[in-house]
């Protein structure tokens, strides 16, 4: 599936969509360049939970915690790791099963990830150069995760 984002706003409600569908266990990872809408789309699954004011990007952290009434969601940014070993030193593939992961990077750690999860892809509009607000979003559903997600 493949959408086109206009703006900041168009991303976030995006990220919406899919939290109303997210569930325990369920794995996102989100690919693309510095600044090319990954904390934007998350930022609208924390806003679909009314969490919007508490997001930050893990990048110094790591992994940040919400909490939700039905669900956690950890949100990871393993941009800073050299490899799988040191994800799963500190633990990381035991979050899998806890709740919903959002992992920013994850091609970095892609030989961990379980089989079933959503890739998500974002760039930019190579067609737009003086546009610096559109992006192309790309999402695949890989293993059980297309029959659950309908986007």
């Amino acid at each position: 599936m493949e959408y086109i984002s206009h703006s900041e706003n168009e991303t976030i409600e995006l990220g919406k969509k899919l939290a109303s569908q997210m569930y325990k266990g369920l794995v996102i990872v989100l690919t693309g360049d510095l600044g090319s809408g990954k904390t934007k789309f998350t930022e609208g699954i924390l806003t679909y939970y009314n969490m919007q004011k508490e997001i930050s990007s893990p990048t110094f952290m790591l992994v940040n915690e919400y909490n939700t009434k039905n669900l956690n969601i950890y949100h990871f940014d393993v941009y800073r790791l050299n490899d799988s070993d040191e994800f799963l030193a500190i633990g990381g593939d035991e979050y899998f099963e806890k709740g919903t992961c959002i992992i920013e990077w994850g091609e970095r750690i892609g030989d961990v990830i379980p089989n079933d999860y959503v890739h998500i892809i974002f760039s930019r509009d190579s067609k737009q150069e003086d546009d610096d607000k559109t992006r192309i979003i790309n999402i695949k559903c890989n293993g059980n995760t297309y029959e659950k997600i309908k986007m």
